[in-house]
């Protein structure tokens, strides 16, 4: 009975442009602030350090470094407070919870880019290519180009 009421308040609540990032990106997060009746929308930037939760509840954490000092905030993802949450670049992690750049300072808390190649073809949709494969598309791109040069 409980699970039912649950997921009615959750259909309710479902937001349909949820943006798609993973633990690690480091994402510029839209929030809609409201000053002296006027509505305006800040932009607060850092990596993704945690998600949690699930459904309508599902939090996640932002991290980042002003003046040498850390600032960690927490936001519903399907809050209405939230226009956006824009990918700036991604990052191979290999934990769930990344709280072990608290402890990090400087040039330490960086994290390796994840390379991501974009392949197109005119009858398929855009697909992103990671690791292994990118590499091997990469080759056989340079190889492709380099008949091209020769013919």
């Amino acid at each position: 009975m409980s699970q039912e009421i649950i997921r009615q308040v959750e259909a309710r609540t479902k937001k349909e442009n949820v943006s798609k990032f993973a633990i690690g990106d480091t994402v510029n997060v839209h929030c809609k602030i409201l000053e002296a009746g006027k509505e305006r929308i800040q932009i607060f930037n850092g990596v993704v350090i945690a998600r949690s939760g699930g459904g309508s509840r599902e939090m996640f954490t932002v991290r980042r470094v002003v003046a040498g000092e850390g600032v960690e905030r927490k936001f519903p993802l399907l809050s209405p407070r939230i226009a956006k949450v824009e990918v700036v670049r991604s990052a191979v992690v290999r934990r769930a919870k990344l709280y072990f750049l608290r402890d990090r300072v400087g040039k330490a808390t960086r994290l390796t880019e994840r390379r991501v190649e974009r392949v197109v073809d005119e009858n398929k949709p855009v697909k992103l290519k990671r690791g292994k494969k990118a590499k091997a598309a990469k080759a056989a791109k340079r190889e492709q180009s380099n008949q091209e040069k020769k013919d």
